[in-house]
């Protein structure tokens, strides 16, 4: 039984049962008790690999694995409860791409379920993505730029712009900024991104994680592993949502 076997063979042991001693129990059979006249003895008997029907698990792994479990579940309703997301009557098309997307961009990673299981435990998967936006802002300036979604996630409350109190806009903060009334140009690296601005053939990205390039030109192609996705929107003059997963074995 190779490594990732003899895992999914322990979570399926640790799920089943909701403590060591009932594990140890289901191992013992009726013939045990009669010989040995003592519970206790024939659950020791188990532990040691002297007695028994299944696999041999000690103490140590199965605690560990059932308390790993147990703080994945948390940390998956803790994570479903903080999707502000959640729960919303979203109309529009922008921000239904960005619901899809918060879980993903806000956890680091793709959901298991968009992977393949053969590869879970060897090729760990992130999404990053890169939102473009042209509109014109409350003083009626048209401004553009490109924003790291999982960045501002962190930093910022998405609640007012599902809940269509606000609208998403561009900030001087953000991986680009352009205000064309005043000609003001902003470029910020992000903790997920390296802006690359003196780039001839035009402004790129690099995801530092596994240090691909994003091209945001329309007339390029956007780059390894990544996708352009024109969104068609009532919110905004123009809206893409560039997204980048990177691959990396662990």
């Amino acid at each position: 039984m190779d490594q990732d076997e003899a895992l999914m063979a322990l979570d399926n042991i640790v799920t089943q049962f909701n403590t060591y001693e009932d594990f140890l129990d289901s191992q013992i059979t009726t013939v045990d008790l009669y010989y040995l006249e003592d519970e206790s003895l024939a659950r020791q008997l188990v532990e040691l690999g002297y007695r028994g029907t299944g696999e041999i698990i000690k103490r140590a792994d199965f605690e560990a694995r059932k308390a790993a479990i147990e703080i994945a579940r948390l940390a998956e309703r803790t994570q479903k409860k903080a999707l502000t997301s959640a729960g919303k009557d979203l109309k529009d098309n922008f921000l239904k791409a960005l619901a899809v997307r918060e879980e993903d961009n806000r956890n680091g990673k793709v959901s298991l379920n968009q992977q393949k299981l053969d590869a879970a435990h060897t090729l760990k998967k992130q999404l990053a993505s890169v939102i473009f936006i042209r509109d014109k802002n409350s003083h009626g300036q048209e401004v553009s730029g490109y924003i790291d979604y999982a960045h501002r996630l962190k930093t910022q409350d998405f609640e007012v712009y599902f809940n269509g109190k606000r609208r998403l806009l561009p900030r001087p903060t953000d991986l680009s900024f352009y205000n064309w009334d005043s000609h003001t140009a902003v470029c910020n690296s992000t903790p997920n991104y390296q802006v690359i601005a003196d780039n001839p053939e035009g402004l790129l990205f690099k995801y530092k994680r596994d240090r691909k390039i994003l091209n945001v030109d329309p007339k390029a192609q956007p780059g390894d592993n990544s996708t352009r996705i024109p969104i068609q929107t009532d919110l905004y003059i123009q809206a893409i949502i560039f997204d980048h997963i990177s691959r990396r074995k662990t």
